[in-house]
């Protein structure tokens, strides 16, 4: 949750800007998009992604366990403080502050937040765990379909890169802790609770309902998120970064977390140096749920219907056109990986770059169907 406090003294404001749900919806369509996953990187700009034969997701906590993997953490989680000038109807200048959290992904500097915390502002501070303060921090880039940014602190060196692991095999009711900088004042603070649901669409808006998102394939939890949380880190027992902390439902104790999958590929682009896209492969698609198979007489429970009620469902001049998907397909996996619990088909191609080849499985008919897409890159 982005927290901004503007001083109200001499022509400023004091509020407090809250990412909030407004309302939870199922949705249905929308032109499937992506990012990618680089298998090599360079040696100077270290990410560390779950490499490990074991999966994290399936580790409990043990007594002791939850302060140890918070301690190992949270020295890669860091509050993101930002200003934002603007002038009034008057004509007065106005000074903002906001105070949210990040995660280091890389030794020499690279942060990843939500894009709402720093959206707009014109100064952008970085605080470590260790109290450090780093001012010379810019926005490299953001996720134009997701609210995800990249900064970097300029000329940093041997920071503490957090482990990254794998979203797409979370399970419900598995133990996670949520780290960040909670009500922008209490840095890195730790919760506890449980991944309670996967794949939830959502409507997330401020405080003042002036500012509206749709977000989709978010990781449920109870683990508490409190303003300031934004951009902190959900993590699992084995101290992997499985999520990006987003949202919450207020006095629910709902909250709401990015699947850190879903950014790997942009995140190994910029690392790499690039002009960072997210892939694309140009299809409107309904995720299906055992409602939208009986409303559509489907005869799978799960997977991505290509399907747009308002015309063709395939993109003309897109990669789907390209690799002879059709309007009707039904997609059940990505790479061998199945389409529903381990994720929508915009969340399971995000860990591949643009020219990245991609096999697709279909259903058509009663026909299983291999696909090899080689994925674009999105443009507004």
């Amino acid at each position: 949750m982005s927290e901004k406090t503007k001083s109200a003294t001499n022509g400023s404001k004091n509020h407090t800007i809250l990412y909030i749900i407004s309302s939870v919806a199922l949705i249905l369509g929308g032109v499937s998009t992506t990012y990618m996953i680089a298998d090599l990187l360079n040696g100077d700009q270290p990410i560390t992604f779950n490499s490990s034969d074991a999966d994290g997701n399936s580790i409990n906590f043990t007594d002791g366990s939850i302060a140890d993997v918070a301690n190992s953490v949270s020295p890669s989680i860091v509050s993101v403080i930002t200003e934002t000038r603007t002038m009034s109807y008057f004509g007065q200048a106005q000074s903002s502050t906001a105070a949210g959290s990040g995660i280091i992904v890389s030794r020499d500097g690279y942060i990843l937040t939500n894009k709402h915390v720093v959206d707009g502002s014109n100064n952008i501070n970085i605080i470590t765990d260790d109290g450090t303060t780093y001012t010379n921090v810019e926005i490299v880039t953001f996720d134009p379909l997701n609210d995800v940014a990249f900064l970097k602190i300029k000329d940093a060196s041997d920071l503490k890169a957090a482990t990254l692991g794998d979203s797409k095999t979370i399970n419900v009711g598995q133990q996670v802790i949520a780290i960040g900088n909670a009500l922008g004042t209490y840095q890195n603070s730790v919760t506890e609770g449980v991944v309670s649901g996967t794949n939830r669409s959502i409507t997330a808006t401020d405080q003042s309902y002036s500012s509206y998102e749709s977000l989709t394939d978010m990781i449920q939890t109870d683990a508490s998120i409190n303003a300031g949380n934004s951009g902190g880190a959900l993590v699992n027992a084995a101290g992997q970064v499985i999520g990006i902390n987003t949202a919450v439902a207020n006095g629910n104790g709902v909250g709401f977390a990015i699947p850190i999958s879903s950014v790997k590929g942009m995140l190994s682009q910029v690392l790499d140096g690039k002009d960072a896209k997210r892939a694309y492969l140009g299809v409107y698609y309904t995720a299906i749920t055992p409602t939208v198979a009986e409303q559509y007489h489907l005869p799978v429970k799960s997977g991505a219907y290509v399907y747009n009620e308002s015309g063709a469902a395939i993109l003309d001049g897109s990669p789907a056109a390209a690799a002879g998907i059709k309007d009707g397909d039904i997609i059940t996996k990505v790479n061998g990986v199945e389409v529903g619990k381990s994720g929508s088909v915009s969340s399971l191609i995000g860990e591949y770059a643009p020219n990245d080849t991609v096999q697709f499985t279909v259903l058509r008919g009663s026909d299983e169907v291999a696909l090899n897409v080689t994925l674009g890159a999105y443009e507004k």
